[in-house]
């Protein structure tokens, strides 16, 4: 029904079709990282406004501070691929070596940060557009929910539909981005507003680690080339370990140019979300270039990169939760490709949380950064220090368990940061979001492992005291739905009873036990079968479920080593939209029947299939494809 948006249905051996390589890679799996390089010293900048012009001062420093970070966790990150070649990233990276528990922790990291990088970047792209078009500053969160109803149709078309369709913004945005960088080294420009106003405040030591804290936004994303490395063209490896250079070179320049642009200009943020608002990079492409052509294709790469970013989660996010799946702590949907080879649930369920998210934040970006950076930087540690007990496990004690465990310390130490700098800002939820995670992941996990014991066999299958079911049939009227249940029941059962629930004054009881007589009991009779008995029950309360359900368990006292089988007749409609048009009530026995039927109860359906009234040949299934059964 929904091909025409999500595409024609891929065949399981058009995988390796799928597969990226470092071109396509970097729209695919990059645009966190790299569109992180606007709203990172952005997020920076909005702390240090308090000090005015003073705060272009700093912006450097905290700058070469976070890029600093930056190439640790790359360092790391290029060792991570090479070690665990199958994907996973940091949950596979502390699983296999810090133990399952710390496994499940980095996966409620990573599926946090994700959660959270959808909601973040698509709120800075409509923030970016925003600051171009102010009118539209009312429409803010429809605005987010739009772009959020776009992406997930692009990423159930399957990773590489979606890395090809952001290849031309993502390099237009890398592209106009340096040209700005250089042409503002060139010819070093002036801001075209008014002056700064007099700091309110100095830069203390605690305002430049809040920045700080704010700033490490930039470094969300970097791990998403670890987590997704078989989506690769072998070598995959390889491919894996170019694609990430390219993308942390480039996002280090980008970073280090905007930050000496936005110290050279003395530039100070506004307010997101506020009248008159205007982004950095808004600020400094009007400064570089004016407000001609080049600002238009610059900010127009700008925010459709912005926009877009949110893709790497929609890439990634599926692929940690097939492998939660696949280690039972997700229900088995998750580990299952869809239609076009993608992780449907994850996508779905993915979309479904950040659109809560966007919804509670009201589309606004700095109200959502300090929950962002939380969860990324918990992965990063994790990952660094499950890497650092990689090395001691192969007694590989040189440079790179050296650059491990620094960079562990340096991402926990920056995590720490954060978590105070930003604790009432909004980072005390995601302290407490993701340890609830945790618990519901490890929850599942006791739960499937139950589950798995309950249904171990203790013994062989015992075929010798095996007995015909019962038959149980709802009945509301005799029509051709319930005969055509009958006569399967009369296939298999030599005990079957129809349940007549009388729910009105105005039901005609007689009516229905005439036409049972008449159209059951005599044609069984006349075939020289027990024939099927109509047991009618008066509900004082109009109640259909409960008397059906108390027929059920006498009947399987009766007969405690049959099991009984109710078969329930329901029509089917040609189109499913008809389906509304009748009560729900066959629905609403078979949920309480698996519910509260006990072990000794089945349920079986026998579809009638509506005819269309020129065409008899409706009444019959539609037709399959012929299977080989050898």
């Amino acid at each position: 029904m929904l091909s025409w948006l999500t595409g024609r249905s891929l065949r399981t051996d058009e995988a390796r079709s799928e597969q990226l390589g470092p071109v396509t890679g970097v729209p695919a799996l990059g645009l966190d990282a790299l569109a992180s390089a606007t709203y990172g010293p952005e997020a920076a900048l909005t702390v240090l406004i308090a000090a005015g012009s003073r705060g272009a001062d700093a912006i450097a420093p905290i700058t070469l501070a976070i890029i600093g970070v930056l190439a640790l966790v790359f360092l790391s990150y290029l060792q991570t691929i090479s070690a665990y070649p199958n994907g996973g990233g940091s949950y596979t990276v502390a699983k296999e070596n810090l133990g399952p528990a710390w496994g499940v922790l980095a996966a409620t990291a990573l599926c946090t940060d994700y959660v959270l990088n959808v909601a973040v970047a698509i709120a800075a792209g409509v923030g970016a557009i925003v600051s171009v078009v102010p009118a539209l500053l009312p429409h803010t969160l429809a605005l987010c929910l739009g772009i959020l109803l776009l992406l997930t149709v692009v990423n159930l078309r399957g990773l590489k539909t979606a890395g090809a369709i952001f290849t031309a913004p993502t390099y237009a945005f890398i592209g106009s981005l340096l040209i700005m960088i250089v042409a503002g080294f060139v010819h070093p420009p002036r801001l075209p507003s008014p002056p700064a106003p007099t700091a309110a405040t100095a830069v203390t030591a605690w305002l430049a680690l809040r920045a700080f804290a704010s700033g490490c936004t930039a470094l969300t994303g970097v791990e998403a080339v670890s987590n997704a490395v078989p989506v690769f063209r072998p070598p995959e490896v390889r491919h894996a370990r170019q694609t990430l250079t390219m993308i942390v070179i480039t996002l280090a320049v980008l970073l280090s140019g905007i930050a000496w642009l936005a110290h050279g200009l003395r530039l100070v943020a506004t307010e997101p979300g506020q009248p008159g608002y205007q982004s950095v990079v808004s600020q400094l492409a009007s400064a570089v270039f004016g407000r001609g052509a080049m600002y238009g294709v610059t900010m127009a790469a700008v925010l459709a990169v912005l926009c877009l970013s949110a893709n790497t989660s929609f890439a990634d996010f599926p692929r940690v939760c097939r492998l939660l799946a696949d280690d039972g702590y997700l229900p088995a949907t998750f580990g299952r490709r869809g239609a076009r080879l993608v992780y449907s649930a994850g996508i779905i369920v993915l979309a479904g949380f950040a659109a809560t998210l966007l919804i509670a934040f009201h589309g606004v970006t700095d109200a959502l950064i300090p929950l962002f950076a939380v969860g990324a930087f918990s992965a990063f540690t994790l990952s660094q220090a499950g890497m650092v007990a990689h090395w001691r496990a192969r007694r590989v004690f040189g440079i790179h368990m050296a650059l491990n465990a620094v960079g562990a310390v340096a991402t926990a130490a920056t995590l720490g940061i954060i978590i105070v700098a930003k604790f009432l800002e909004g980072a005390w939820l995601t302290v407490l979001v993701i340890p609830a995670g945790y618990a519901f992941l490890r929850y599942c996990g006791r739960l499937q492992s139950r589950l798995a014991r309950a249904l171990a066999p203790s013994e062989p299958l015992s075929l010798g005291d095996v007995q015909a079911p019962i038959a149980v049939i709802p009945v509301d009227q005799v029509n051709r739905a319930v005969l055509k249940a009958v006569r399967f029941a009369v296939s298999f059962s030599d005990v079957i009873y129809g349940v007549h629930v009388v729910v009105d004054d105005d039901d005609r009881p007689d009516a229905v036990a005439s036409d049972w007589e008449t159209l059951v009991e005599n044609p069984a009779r006349e075939a020289r079968r027990e024939p099927p008995r109509l047991h009618t029950i008066r509900s004082p309360y109009r109640e259909v479920i409960r008397p059906l359900l108390t027929v059920v368990h006498a009947v399987a006292k009766m007969y405690p080593a049959r099991t009984v089988a109710v078969i329930i007749p329901e029509r089917i409609e040609p189109h499913w939209y008809q389906m509304w048009l009748h009560s729900q009530h066959a629905t609403l026995i078979k949920i309480a029947l698996l519910m509260r039927g006990g072990p000794h109860v089945a349920v079986v359906n026998t579809p009638w299939y509506v005819a269309e009234p020129a065409d008899a040949a409706a009444d019959a299934p539609p037709p399959m494809e012929e299977a080989d059964l050898g």
